[in-house]
């Protein structure tokens, strides 16, 4: 296909585009005029216009006129005008997540025999042309792992309530593409997408509470229940195919790569509402899920298996499980099938009951139940080989493969539950138990060698110390039932149900080998007579801060030296999983020296572990922001040094990153395959390295780099005494933890320190305010330090911005978070700082330092503006920018005029309730919380 054929068809899908945002902006201006009035309609026009024409050229007297007219709304309007530009965001998205879903299918009906960039077809074709064999294919793929793991971590400022209209409008809208449609139909569909919108319109986007660790639950699991339980095999699907294209002569079936877990209900961190009995309760929840899912595809199945044994024969081995079954399961949930001449069907009978009481109690043990996973497997093979037995092969292939894809993937788990507590509670358990077995009085006060040797000691001695007959403290006995708790899931849901315990703020051996210690109290790890280990709970370390990750090959090195942790290691496989923190590592030393940090520390730690022959799996902890390591998954993968991943990856998913990429099966396919490309790609770099001579003198300049940005960011937000009121009172930091958004307070302490303040409000509050300060602040000192005016040096970031991934990665990051940083927004913020000299002196340090970094990043990249070299973003963020800015304005009257009357000691919970819908409204037009 020609490029001009190409470019052709992606204006018509950008038109495509523009047609269904106005559309849906028509049909909302519609809404308005029903449910307020045309007076409404013409306000918002009227702000929309103001503000586009203050986008276009900023005039005093335009934006005084624009002030005026938002400070002059009363109330009424003014909550109604909040809520319109919020809701159009919320159109707007949807639209734009359909046109992803558009152009892939663009593509792929254009394109013909053309492969797609990007595609899982993409890099087999590569494997191929670089005559990579079947043997060394089948190498990769057994080495390659990646888990996708779900956190509850408050960044999803939408209600479940609203993204359900959301999915409902999306799948309409997606219909107006239907060439069929008659003229009475696209009327139909016209009247029921207004329905829709007023349904939206008349839906409270706010909670009003904060959702239980239950709720939260509840909420992962719509992912798997609506998209993720089919989008997973199909990824899968097309990887086979792709190979069985492209390597005929051997059949495939791909090992288990692609998965997903969760935190939800396991993660405990400064959150007191996950007990042990919430734990429970969410493997209880997911095994729920999980058999449903096989109960509705086993009642599918059934209406297709009519195959009668008049015509074909079966295989023995199926009507002997027949047999087996009408002799130990009695059927009491699902009627018998009364056709014996239909054996698939008389044995998917069987198979729902079995199913049906692994839920029952009173089965456990028993042969009438599915005892684990692999039975049904079992079951699902029997049918298989018998279909293929009378060369019924097609339905096997439809049918039967994708669901003994689903059984393998998600188990009676459905998804794999890590247990996360902060390093402090468990140095506070150990502490008490030590004390009550006269062991050693205070533990905490010792030096931390001497806690070392001492856990060390007592890893070894086969003997308990804790007692059923000892009274402990309430955090004691919880921390302790949480091991019991793991110790019984994995004997009920099987081992995989929970396989880490994430160590927060683990800052020395000590931290790991304290799980470990509690790990061994109730059976999770214990050295036998013969001295053989079994542990099947993995302690993993989550280093967060600069120092931390300074001090993490140290840390490990001492480990791996442990001769009983080296064995521990060895019962896993000779793999240990090892948590780097994206989001307290940026707030510790800002975004350029968290990234080169962290690239430092994986490198480090992968030498370590190859020097005690231990493979690492890395968990890298990314948010959805940019100042909290986010990207687009397959980026995030590509970004790792090859070497660096071959004991698996595991990424977190959270907030509005699992609805953008999860709630709709097209978005959720394109993200796993490219992902999926990217795992492929990575795994060609680790075997055959493209080496660039350069790249290590480019490696020799970073360190430098990197500590002038660290000073500079520390000089303002650690070290400046007017920064923590400026970052307080210029922010809506104090009314974003009254959003119900989360069900884990926003800091770790009841403290107002920096330290124990959560990264996600640090940068949800910042985004807010348009400042994006996490994503951007110092870089420009730290290269223009470089520079040093000297164009042998800025032809050497040049260099690097062209042909070393990292820094092209970190200078693309600065230019996304530049584009959607605005400084004139910020400075209306700013107006809300009481004292004059703190915010004049701090809002000219970084509008300064804003210059200067969009002044080297256009000099390092040789582009005329910011987001030059992606087009489509950059339009996104400048058609965007109009309607979100009114927001913004009325966000500062709201939180002025709130935070007097608070001031006061007085409250209005009207005005708050205005401040939260800004919020959401923002949050929605920026497309980022935290």
């Amino acid at each position: 296909m020609t490029d001009l054929t190409l470019t052709a068809n992606k204006t018509n899908s950008n038109n495509l585009l523009r047609r269904d945002v106005r559309f849906l902006g028509n049909i909302l201006g519609e809404v308005l005029v029903h449910q307020g009035g045309q007076e409404l309609l013409d306000i918002v026009e009227k702000i929309r216009e103001l503000s586009k024409s203050l986008r276009a050229v900023y005039l005093p007297e335009l934006y005084d006129e624009f002030k005026q007219l938002i400070n002059t709304l009363n109330p009424d309007n003014r909550h109604q005008v909040i809520r319109a530009f919020a809701i159009y965001f919320q159109l707007v998205n949807i639209a734009e997540q359909n046109h992803r879903i558009r152009r892939k299918r663009d593509y792929e009906r254009s394109a013909g025999e053309t492969v797609q960039p990007g595609s899982i077809e993409s890099v087999i074709l590569e494997m191929k042309e670089n005559q990579i064999s079947e043997d060394e294919l089948q190498t990769m793929l057994s080495g390659m792992s990646l888990e996708l793991v779900m956190t509850a971590h408050p960044t999803e400022a939408m209600r479940r309530a609203i993204l359900d209209i959301h999915k409902r409008i999306a799948k309409d809208v997606m219909q107006l593409d239907n060439p069929t449609l008659t003229h009475r139909e696209r009327e139909q569909l016209r009247e029921k997408l207004l329905n829709e919108i007023i349904t939206l319109w008349q839906t409270d986007e706010l909670r009003d509470r904060k959702p239980t660790v239950i709720d939260e639950v509840r909420n992962g699991m719509y992912y798997f229940n609506e998209t993720l339980f089919d989008v997973l095999p199909e990824v899968y699907a097309e990887l086979e195919r792709c190979l069985d294209k492209y390597y005929p002569t051997q059949s495939w079936h791909v090992p288990t790569y692609l998965r997903f877990g969760s935190w939800i209900g396991g993660d405990r961190d400064g959150n007191p509402s996950v007990t042990s009995t919430v734990t429970w309760e969410t493997m209880k929840m997911h095994r729920g899920l999980a058999i449903r899912q096989y109960d509705q595809r086993l009642r599918d199945l059934m209406r297709t298996m009519s195959f009668s044994t008049s015509i074909v024969d079966v295989s023995k081995e199926l009507l002997d499980s027949i047999e087996l079954d009408r002799s130990n399961v009695v059927l009491k949930n699902v009627p018998e099938w009364n056709n014996p001449k239909e054996p698939y069907r008389v044995k998917i009978i069987y198979m729902l009951q079995k199913l049906h009481n692994v839920m029952e109690e009173t089965t456990k043990g028993t042969s009438e139940r599915y005892q684990m996973a692999s039975e049904f497997i079992q079951d699902l093979k029997l049918i298989d080989n018998s279909l293929r037995h009378h060369f019924a092969d097609y339905a096997a292939d439809t049918h039967i493969k994708k669901l003994i894809r689903q059984v393998e993937l998600f188990g009676f788990h459905m998804a794999t539950l890590d247990i996360r507590q902060h390093s402090k509670e468990h140095e506070n358990a150990m502490t008490e138990i030590l004390s009550n077995m006269n062991i050693v009085e205070d533990y905490s006060a010792l030096a931390e060698q001497d806690k070392i040797e001492l856990l060390n000691r007592l890893l070894n001695d086969p003997r308990p110390l804790t007692s059923p007959y000892i009274s402990y403290s309430e955090s004691t006995k919880e921390c302790l039932d949480v091991y019991r708790i793991v110790h019984e899931a994995q004997l009920e849901f099987g081992h995989s149900c929970i396989t880490s315990y994430l160590i927060s703020m683990a800052q020395g051996a000590s931290d790991v080998l304290e799980v470990m210690l509690l790990a061994k109290e109730v059976g999770l790890f214990r050295e036998e007579a013969n001295g053989d280990v079994r542990c099947t709970l993995q302690a993993v370390p989550l280093f967060e801060t600069i120092d931390d990750l300074h001090a993490a090959p140290q840390i490990m090195s001492q480990l791996f030296e442990l001769p009983i942790y080296r064995k521990a290691v060895s019962a896993m496989n000779d793999l240990q999983e090892i948590m780097l923190g994206y989001s307290d590592s940026n707030k510790d030393g800002g975004m350029l020296t968290a990234n080169w940090e962290l690239r430092v520390a994986l490198n480090e730690l992968t030498d370590t572990a190859k020097e005690h022959q231990v493979k690492l799996k890395f968990f890298h902890g990314r948010g959805g922001a940019l100042g909290r390591g986010g990207m687009p998954l397959n980026r995030s993968i590509l970004n790792q040094p090859p070497h660096t991943i071959g004991g698996g990856i595991k990424i977190t998913e959270q907030g509005e990153v699992l609805s953008s990429r999860y709630s709709m099966q097209g978005i959720a396919y394109r993200s796993l395959e490219q992902a999926t490309s990217a795992l492929l790609q990575g795994a060609m770099l680790a075997r055959y390295p493209q080496v660039n001579v350069e790249e290590e003198k480019w490696e020799m300049l970073m360190p430098s780099i990197s500590e002038t940005a660290q000073k500079k960011y520390q000089d303002l937000i650690f070290r400046d005494p007017g920064f923590l009121t400026y970052f307080k009172e210029s922010t809506p930091l104090p009314e974003i933890g009254e959003l119900n958004i989360g069900s884990r307070p926003s800091k770790r302490k009841n403290s107002d320190r920096f330290e124990d303040l959560r990264a996600i409000p640090w940068v949800f509050a910042w985004t807010q305010s348009r400042y994006l300060l996490p994503a951007w602040y110092a870089a420009g000192t730290a290269l223009d330090k470089f520079y040093n005016n000297n164009p042998e040096n800025m032809a050497t970031m040049r260099n690097m911005y062209e042909n070393y991934p990292f820094f092209a990665s970190m200078i693309d990051n600065l230019q996304m978070a530049l584009a959607k940083a605005d400084l004139l927004i910020a400075k209306g913020y700013a107006s809300m700082i009481t004292d004059d000299s703190i915010r004049e002196r701090i809002f000219a340090l970084v509008e300064e330092e804003y210059k200067l970094t969009s002044k080297m990043l256009l000099e390092i990249t040789g582009q005329r503006e910011i987001l030059d070299n992606v087009p489509v973003i950059q339009e996104s963020i400048r058609l965007r920018n109009p309607y979100v800015d009114p927001l913004s304005y009325m966000q500062v009257e709201l939180l002025t005029e709130l935070r007097a009357l608070r001031e006061s000691g007085e409250d209005d919970p009207l005005l708050l309730r205005e401040v939260l819908l800004t919020i959401n409204g923002i949050a929605s037009g920026l497309r980022n919380t935290g």
